[in-house]
């Protein structure tokens, strides 16, 4: 915000608060705040925006709302500064790391700057510049027995018998240590103080709260704002608190005190966020390398367990629950925790039932419900009879299906651009996910009791023929159940193929537990044998199932899987599948794509391109539709030795797109699409590189998880990755970037849209993804021109 301020009279300054809104809407109004109305009027904005806002959409809804204005300007229309709050915690070596690092940065100059300004404080203000907390604090380079010096004043506060204004002062300190920059209004305070005979009415909060006044600070915005109410710095609050935890005045007592006193009546947002905050927000892990890698539970209520007991934690989130009767992340929160940390699922239940009940439209509230029955069925040992299994699993199924009704319904409204509904940046996939782990955990507790078990999940036998060797007669009522399981199974790994192999996460790494968990439960169901009633291509077919090649998405993501010795079975076998006589177009397809696979492991020489007999099939109706447009792409993608397209390469891209919309854009909106194939030198099939082959070139660990940040493109700067890719030769005009085939230009996708700014000749990597071809680190030549000029005159 300083930074801002300074710089208000130089660039157009803006602050993106409260939660993420489109990103569309937001960069509206960014490029009209740089065009200031008019034409004339140009000025760089700076834009704060908070850690919770995605920065990749922001940005690239900024380049097509420039784009789409026509703006071509030499100047920087936005920069983005990106504001991640960090908040140590007290006592920590973490916390003198930052003292050491603010020693370094402050030089001899700043810090007698520093002194000086104490100097004219301490003449100007006298005695009370020592109550200039924020400041001595810096001037003091965050001295710990500076913070214990100033805090004394709590040293004797005793546990029973506490005066409302010590109370008042607790709650100030629970509330800024854990939430810094939270307050409570000074009317709030005094209706509070009022129910202490002992005190005046017609006295100042400031007198009424000695002596703990010069801990406190009181501001406002401007007159029109109510006085608001604080701590004067979050190490002062988080030492009281533990201060006043010493003497008896334990968090969990402070945290359901406040809540009975402060939240009667209607509850300002304000002091309902800062709440939230205090007792759902989840930080970040300390020492995870993922930004979005959380606690399991808010910083207060991990400390309440820690220091006193699991029993008291729960007791805050209930009073919470219920003092915020419409609210569903308290009770939320709560089920969380009982099944979680108490284990009493029961509870559990019931409180994810309630906040179901509080917003039943509401995805990821109707997660905890289905996470409350997975948790209860895996905690069930051997003891339990099938039918108890059974019960639970089917109890579970049903949250994760109504989950995954709602999380769809959610991203149609997100597409439709419903104004009334919240903007999800992507699909909530913790319902088919949480589906597949219920069904490995009744696999394995019901096969380690029987045996039997396992052949009528796989559906190799039928439940019928085996009931009563199962040894009780009314499992029959879950058949349906049970006889569906194999199929949801498969479809739901189909899915997660789809998803995980052609997109990942824009903001985040993609857990890489998924994809193993997920493999995991398929191979459980699908099964390792292949049934001698079965006919010569549904064995056919059972063996692609069991290496997980099936389909086009499993047949791309073979490299990924570590399973390169099956290729050639898996070309085997898709060949004989295509060569029969009700051959589809897309047995052709994935026979193709697992030639190209094949090519990349032992790099054959295959010299045919293929081109002919792709002309002979005609496109498929609709699955896999996108697919064979890709490999349409691949195969007529002129040689080096061609000067001009072989076929009509502009519409082939517009077919590859509109397949994407109408098949996947629902599934994979707000995901970065990772590239499935690079071009390179060689012919036919060869010249086709495997985004895994470059992930391996770079990390030089085939055992690696393959998570690149392709959106970066830091992997093209390694030498040995560029040797194995073709530069492509092209053209920046208009914000838009084309590949040149002497007079044939053909648009391509840019990966980074911050690429485009200048118009010129450029040269680049071209990828594939699953909606078409894309350029990477494109090259501006006038662009490196200039930079070699530059360091020349340096």
């Amino acid at each position: 915000m300083q930074v801002l301020w300074d710089m208000r009279k130089t660039f157009r300054c803006a602050v993106l608060t409260g939660l993420p809104i489109e990103s569309t809407k937001v960069a509206k109004e960014v490029v009209h705040l740089f065009t200031g109305g008019s034409r004339n009027d140009l000025n760089t904005v700076l834009l704060l925006i908070n850690d919770e806002f995605i920065w990749e959409h922001l940005q690239d809804s900024i380049m097509a709302e420039i784009e789409e204005r026509e703006i071509d300007v030499d100047v920087p229309v936005v920069i983005l500064f990106n504001c991640v709050r960090s908040d140590k915690k007290e006592g920590s070596n973490e916390r003198n790391t930052d003292c050491v690092i603010l020693k370094r940065i402050l030089s001899d100059a700043e810090q007698r700057e520093l002194d000086t300004k104490k100097e004219e404080l301490d003449r100007i203000y006298g005695a009370k510049a020592s109550q200039f907390h924020g400041f001595n604090i810096l001037q003091s380079n965050f001295s710990s027995d500076y913070i214990q010096e100033v805090c004394a004043v709590f040293n004797t506060v005793e546990r029973k018998n506490k005066p409302l204004k010590t109370q008042l002062a607790s709650f100030l300190c629970l509330l800024n240590a854990y939430v810094p920059g939270s307050y409570l209004l000074e009317s709030d305070c005094l209706d509070f103080l009022k129910h202490d005979p002992s005190l005046q009415d017609d006295l100042s909060l400031d007198t009424l709260m000695q002596p703990f006044s010069h801990l406190i600070l009181s501001f406002q915005h401007d007159k029109r704002c109510e006085k608001k109410i604080r701590m004067a710095h979050p190490m002062i609050a988080k030492r009281c608190t533990e201060l006043l935890a010493d003497a008896g005045v334990t968090r969990s007592d402070t945290a359901r005190n406040f809540l009975m006193c402060f939240c009667r009546d209607d509850v300002s947002p304000s002091l309902l966020g800062f709440i939230k905050d205090l007792l759902t927000k989840r930080e970040k892990k300390r020492g995870s390398a993922e930004d979005l890698d959380l606690e399991k539970f808010s910083t207060l209520i991990l400390h309440i367990s820690e220091m006193e007991d699991k029993k008291q934690s729960a007791s805050v989130l209930k009073v919470a629950s219920y003092k915020f009767d419409k609210n569903s992340l308290f009770p939320q929160a709560l089920a969380r925790f009982c099944y979680g940390e108490l284990k009493e699922y029961i509870e559990a239940e019931i409180w994810a039932k309630r906040a179901i009940e509080r917003e039943p439209k509401k995805s990821f509230i109707a997660d905890t419900l289905g996470q409350v029955h997975k948790n209860h069925l895996r905690s069930k040992g051997l003891s339990a009879t099938p039918r108890e299994l059974l019960q639970l699993a089917e109890k579970a199924i049903d949250a994760f299906e109504h989950e995954e009704e709602l999380a769809e319904e959610e991203q149609r409204k997100s597409q439709r651009g419903d104004e009334k509904s919240k903007v999800l940046w992507g699909l909530n996939t913790r319902g088919q996910f949480g589906f597949l782990q219920v069904c490995r955990i009744l696999f394995d507790q019901l096969v380690s009791q029987n045996e039997t078990w396992k052949g009528v999940l796989t559906k190799n036998v039928s439940m019928g023929s085996v009931l009563k060797s199962l040894g009780d007669n009314k499992l029959d009522r879950f058949r349906d159940l049970i006889e569906n399981l194999r199929v949801k199974v498969e479809k739901k790994t189909e899915f997660f193929d789809i998803f995980l192999t052609y997109s990942q996460s824009a903001i985040k790494r993609d857990k890489a537990y998924v994809s193993k968990e997920v493999a995991e439960c398929y191979k459980k169901y699908v099964g390792d044998l292949v049934p001698e009633h079965n006919d010569g291509h549904r064995k056919t077919f059972q063996k692609l199932k069991q290496k997980l090649a099936v389909h086009s998405a499993g047949v791309l993501s073979c490299l990924d899987r570590i399973c390169t010795s099956d290729i050639e079975h898996i070309v085997e076998w898709w060949q004989e599948i295509e060569q029969s006589k009700d051959s589809t177009t897309r047995a052709f397809v994935n026979l193709m794509f697992a030639k190209i696979m094949l090519s990349n492991r032992n790099k054959a020489k295959s010299s045919s391109d293929y081109r002919n007999a792709l002309r002979q099939r005609e496109p498929p109706a609709s699955a896999t539709l996108a697919e064979y447009h890709i490999l349409s792409l691949l195969l007529l993608w002129p040689a080096d030795d061609e000067d001009k397209p072989v076929s009509d390469l502009s519409q082939l891209i517009k077919l590859a797109s509109h397949a994407y919309e109408r098949e996947y854009k629902t599934m994979l909106q707000s995901r970065y699409l990772r590239p499935l194939f690079f071009l390179g030198p060689g012919e036919g099939l060869n010249r086709f590189v495997h985004r895994r082959v470059l992930e391996i070139v770079w990390t030089k660990d085939a055992l690696q998880e393959s998570n690149t940040n392709w959106r970066n493109e830091t992997i093209f700067r390694d030498t040995a990755v560029e040797e194995r890719l073709l530069k492509v030769e092209g053209v920046v005009r208009n914000y838009r970037v084309y590949a040149t085939f002497r007079d044939t230009k053909v648009e391509l996708e840019a990966n980074r849209r911050d690429s485009l700014f200048r118009s010129g000749q450029v040269s680049f990597y071209l990828g594939f993804t699953i909606k078409g071809p894309v350029a990477f680190t494109n090259e501006n030549r006038k662009v490196i021109y200039d930079i070699k000029c530059m360091k020349d005159q340096i």
